[in-house]
């Protein structure tokens, strides 16, 4: 039984990632380390809960002492990177805990794992040559694109809120210990994702709740804002695809091919409300444009050729079918 730690699995992502990856991989024991700050929610993980190969443990990525004990425990092979502050307006009030959990979190995790399986630069412990450490990172860390153009792995780094710039900082340290060390990394770069268990304050969850309880649905500036759209499972299978056939030391772009604006969005979204749980007026009416937050960037879009070209993964979902299944699954949530 291989053993890894997966940090910020109660979030968004890792509490789709980890039922998935624990049904796909029968010869690992997952360790979930989170620290279920405001994003995280335990319950988010019931189906897995009661696995024999699945254990909890609630817990800081800063703290050495926790973390060095917990490889000292399990023997971790490898290590899949969640755990960070991702809201942006939040990251903008209080810019302090981004730094601490993002960069210093980060560096952190690497350098215990480095410690634990590596004898010296370049050099392996006896039972760890394989070990991995896999970075999530963000396409935020790009910037932002005009109205033509995408984000490749190769697109300098741009960062414009202190969420993204944190996380590039993250990057850099993961890249660093790669060149310096010969550490056996791989980060992934993501668009926006949706789907089941998302933060209830996001845009498609709020879009969502905000109609269904007949209040305002507020949409930021104009609504005219770009996102490459990523419907979270087909994300988790890009992860465990770079993670067990990604070339050691590089980056790729994850992306759904699915750019639509918030109006687009928004539309939609009260559209198929407007099927499947009719009032008297159409859901549209409640969309209220409220001012735009600082530094908002225009326009995210992923070419994800490189993970499609190199390694074989390609999304299975459009927009359009994703947003259903969404809506269904936060439908019941609300209900």
């Amino acid at each position: 039984m291989k053993a890894i730690l997966i940090t910020g699995g109660a979030g968004f992502i890792g509490a789709n990632f980890i039922p998935y990856f624990l049904e796909k991989n029968k010869e690992y024991q997952v360790v979930n380390l989170d620290l279920l700050t405001y994003a995280g929610d335990i319950s988010n993980l019931f189906e897995v809960e009661n696995n024999t190969r699945y254990t909890f443990v609630e817990g800081d990525i800063c703290d050495r002492d926790l973390v060095e004990k917990l490889f000292k425990q399990y023997s971790f092979n490898g290590v899949i990177h969640f755990a960070a502050e991702s809201h942006v307006d939040n990251s903008i009030k209080n810019p302090d805990a981004f730094v601490r959990t993002n960069v210093f979190g980060t560096f952190n995790l690497l350098d215990i794992a480095k410690n634990y399986w590596m004898e010296s630069p370049n050099n392996y412990k006896k039972g760890f040559e394989t070990a991995r450490f896999h970075h999530i990172s963000t396409d935020e860390v790009y910037g932002t694109l005009g109205e033509t153009g995408l984000f490749t792995e190769q697109t300098s780094y741009a960062p414009n809120s202190p969420y993204s710039a944190s996380k590039a900082s993250s990057d850099f340290m993961v890249r660093s210990y790669f060149h310096t060390y010969g550490m056996n990394v791989v980060t992934t770069n993501c668009s926006n994702n949706y789907g089941p268990k998302q933060h209830d304050e996001k845009l498609i969850p709020t879009i969502i709740r905000k109609a269904i309880s007949g209040e305002k649905i507020p949409i930021y500036g104009d609504g005219k804002n770009i996102r490459d759209w990523l419907y979270v499972l087909d994300h988790c299978k890009g992860i465990e695809t770079v993670y067990k056939k990604g070339k050691t030391g590089e980056t790729y772009n994850i992306g759904g091919k699915n750019e639509r604006n918030n109006l687009y969005i928004v539309d939609l979204i009260c559209g198929v409300l407007d099927t499947i749980k009719p009032q008297e007026k159409t859901y549209k009416e409640q969309i209220s444009f409220v001012k735009d937050r600082p530094g908002h960037d225009f326009r995210y879009a992923i070419d994800a050729s490189k993970i499609e070209n190199e390694l074989g993964w390609s999304a299975d979902e459009n927009f359009e079918t994703g947003i259903q299944k969404t809506i269904e699954w936060y439908l019941k949530k609300y209900q």
